[in-house]
C-alpha cells in the first residue's frame, strides 16, 4: 500500500470520527405510586421503575442522555435536572415556565447533551408539590478518560442523598400551602431514602479495608440545611456543584437544599461499623438520621456515640469561605479550570433579588423584589418562541434595584408570571439579599456561577472589594443567611429561558422564583436549537401553526 493511499484512508477515518456522534445512554421510567414507611408511618410516595429513591443516571461528559417518562400518576409531571447545563437547550429544562407537563397516562422523551461538564447533580419532579413525594435520584457526570481528574481514581464511587422528610402525603402538603399556611417542621431526616431506625437493619456502603472511596452527597430536601459527617473519618472535598475543589479536609459539612458535594474517604480505621449522619442546621429541633458503612472484614457494630454537629450559622458562613476552585484542575475540556479569568471582566449589569414573605387575599405568597411568580397555562418560552409572549406575560416587571421588597406581612405583593429579560453574552452581577430571618438557598438553570461573597447585613458597591475574584468556585446553588446578602457573577451565553428559583420547596411553590430569557439576536441554531418536533403543545400554541424553524 503506498503512502498517499494510505494518507487517504487516514482523513477518511479521522473525517468518520469527527462526524460520529457522542455516545447515546437510554433510560425508561415507569413512574407510580407507592407505599413506603421510611419514618414507620405507611404513605403514599412516588416511585421510578418501582424505587425510592429513583434509579441513578451515571453517564460521561458530552454523553446524550435519553429518558422516555411514562406518568402513571393522576397529574401531570415534569422532571428537572437539577444543576445540568443544557446548553442552546432550554426546551428540556423540566419546569413549567418551559414545557408543557407530561398528562397522565402518556409518556414524554427527554432528549438532552451532558456538554462539558463533570460532578454530581440529582433530578426531581418540579409539578404540584410531587418533591414531597420523592421522584428524586442521583446523576453523575464522569469525566472523560482524556481529561485527567486530579485524585487516583476511588475504588468505588456512591451516591448519598439526603434530605428532610414529611410523613404526610404531598397532597395533604400541598393543600396546606394552597390554604394559605407553611408546612412548618418536618418530621424527618432520610438518607438514601431510609430513616437511622432502617438504616440500621444492613449496611448502606461498605469499604476495603486500606481503600479510598468517593460520597457523592446531595441535599434533595425539602427546605432544612443538613450537617453531613462520618464517624470517624475526615473527608477530603474535592468537587461541589460540577466544579473541581481545592481539597480541603472536613469533619463535617453543611450541605444546604439543593447543593452537591463529592468527597474522598479513606478506610483506615479499625475494621468495624460506622455510621454516617445527617442532621438538620438552623432548627431549635435538630433531627438527626443515620445509615451504616461496613468494613469488609468489620468485625462490631458502630459506636453509639455519634460525632457533634456544629452550632450557629457562623460556623457555616466560614466554612463557606474556605471553598475554593482549584485553578490547576482541568473542567470538562482539556483547559485548566482557572483559565477563565471571571474577575477581569467588566460587570455589564448589577440586579438585586429581595425575597420576601406577605399575603394575598388572606393567603401566604413568596416573592423576588414584591412579585410573587404564577405559571400562566402557556409555557413562557412556548408563548416567546410562537411570537405571542406579549399576551402571555411582560419582561422585567421587577426593577433590578428595588428601593422597597415587602418584608412583612402587612406589605403588598403582586401576583404575576415573573420575566427577566437579559441580553445574550452580557456579564451579570447578581446581588441575593436575605432580610429575613431563615436561611434561604437560590438555583440557577442552565448555567453556573461564580459565588464571589457572603457576608451578613445589606449589600453597597463598596462590598465588592471584599469579592474573591480570583477562585470563588463556579456552582448553581448558594445559600443567603439570615439577614445577610450574597453575589454571584456569570456570563449569559446559554441562549433560553432559564429559571431562579429558591430552593426552598414551599417558597418556590408559592411564587419564590422568576424565568430569566436570554434571546439570541442572530436567531440561529449556533445559539439555541429549535422546538423539539416532539414537544408537548398547551394553551395558547395548542393549535398555532410551528414558527419557521432557526438556521445555521
Amino acid at each position: 500500500m503506498g503512502r498517499a493511499t494510505l494518507l487517504l484512508l487516514c482523513l477518511a477515518a479521522t473525517a468518520l470520527a469527527v462526524r460520529a456522534e457522542d455516545p447515546y445512554l437510554f433510560f425508561t421510567w415507569n413512574v407510580t405510586y407507592g407505599t413506603i414507611a421510611p419514618l414507620g408511618v405507611p404513605q403514599q410516595a412516588i416511585l421510578i421503575n418501582g424505587q425510592f429513591p429513583g434509579p441513578n443516571i451515571n453517564s460521561t461528559s458530552n454523553n446524550n442522555v435519553v429518558v422516555n417518562v411514562f406518568n402513571n400518576l393522576d397529574e401531570p409531571l415534569l422532571f428537572t435536572w437539577n444543576g445540568v447545563q443544557q446548553r442552546k437547550n432550554s426546551w428540556q429544562d423540566g419546569t413549567l415556565g418551559t414545557q408543557c407537563p407530561i398528562l397522565p397516562g402518556t409518556n414524554y422523551t427527554y432528549k438532552f447533551q451532558v456538554k462539558d461538564q463533570i460532578g454530581s447533580f440529582f433530578y426531581y419532579p418540579t409539578t404540584a408539590f410531587h418533591r414531597a413525594a420523592g421522584g428524586f435520584g442521583g446523576l453523575r457526570i464522569n469525566s472523560r478518560l482524556l481529561i485527567p481528574v486530579p485524585y487516583p481514581d476511588p475504588e468505588d464511587e456512591y451516591t448519598v442523598l439526603i434530605n428532610d422528610w414529611y410523613s404526610k402525603s404531598h397532597k395533604t402538603l400541598r393543600a396546606l400551602l394552597d390554604s394559605g399556611r407553611p408546612l412548618g417542621r418536618p418530621d424527618g431526616v432520610l438518607i438514601n431514602g431510609k430513616s437511622g431506625k432502617e438504616a440500621k437493619v444492613k449496611p448502606l456502603f461498605t469499604m476495603k479495608p486500606g481503600k479510598t472511596y468517593k460520597y457523592r452527597i446531595c441535599n434533595v430536601g425539602l427546605k432544612s440545611s443538613l450537617n453531613f459527617r462520618i464517624q470517624g473519618h475526615p473527608m477530603k472535598l474535592v468537587e461541589m456543584d460540577g466544579s473541581h475543589v481545592v481539597q480541603n479536609i472536613y469533619e463535617s459539612l453543611d450541605i444546604h437544599v439543593g447543593q452537591c458535594f463529592s468527597v474522598l474517604v479513606t478506610a483506615d480505621k479499625e475494621p468495624k461499623d460506622y455510621y454516617m449522619v445527617a442532621s438538620t442546621r438552623f432548627t431549635k429541633n435538630v433531627l438527626t438520621s443515620t445509615g451504616v458503612i461496613r468494613y469488609t472484614n468489620g468485625k462490631g457494630p458502630a459506636s453509639p456515640v455519634l460525632p457533634p454537629a456544629p452550632e450557629g450559622w457562623a460556623w457555616s458562613l466560614n466554612q463557606f469561605r474556605t471553598f475554593r476552585w482549584n485553578l490547576t484542575a482541568s473542567a470538562a475540556r482539556p483547559n485548566p479550570q482557572g483559565s477563565y479569568h471571571y474577575g477581569q471582566i467588566n460587570i455589564t449589569r448589577t440586579i438585586k433579588f429581595v425575597n420576601s414573605a406577605s399575603r394575598v387575599g388572606g393567603k401566604l405568597r413568596y416573592a423576588i423584589n414584591g412579585v410573587s411568580h404564577v405559571n400562566p397555562s402557556t409555557p413562557l418560552k412556548l408563548a416567546e418562541y410562537y411570537g405571542i409572549g406579549d399576551k402571555i406575560f411582560k419582561y422585567n416587571s421587577i426593577s433590578d434595584d428595588p428601593t422597597v421588597a415587602p418584608t412583612t406581612a402587612t406589605e403588598t405583593i403582586k401576583v404575576a408570571p415573573n420575566v427577566l429579560n437579559i441580553t445574550f453574552r452580557t456579564f451579570v452581577e447578581i446581588i441575593l439579599e436575605n432580610h429575613e430571618k431563615s436561611i434561604q438557598s437560590w438555583h440557577l438553570d442552565g448555567y453556573s456561577f461564580f459565588a464571589v461573597a457572603i457576608e451578613p447585613g445589606r449589600w453597597t458597591p463598596e462590598k465588592r472589594k471584599n469579592y474573591n475574584l480570583l477562585d470563588a468556585v463556579s456552582r448553581h446553588t448558594i445559600q443567603v443567611y439570615p439577614k445577610s446578602w450574597a453575589a454571584i457573577m456569570l456570563t449569559f451565553d446559554n441562549a433560553g429561558m432559564w429559571n431562579v428559583r429558591s430552593e426552598i420547596a414551599e417558597r418556590r411553590y408559592l411564587g419564590q422564583e422568576l424565568y430569566i430569557s436570554v434571546l439570541s439576536p442572530e436567531h440561529s441554531l449556533r445559539d439555541e436549537y429549535n422546538l423539539p418536533d416532539t414537544a408537548l403543545l398547551c394553551g395558547e400554541v395548542a393549535s398555532l401553526p410551528k414558527p419557521p424553524p432557526y438556521s445555521i
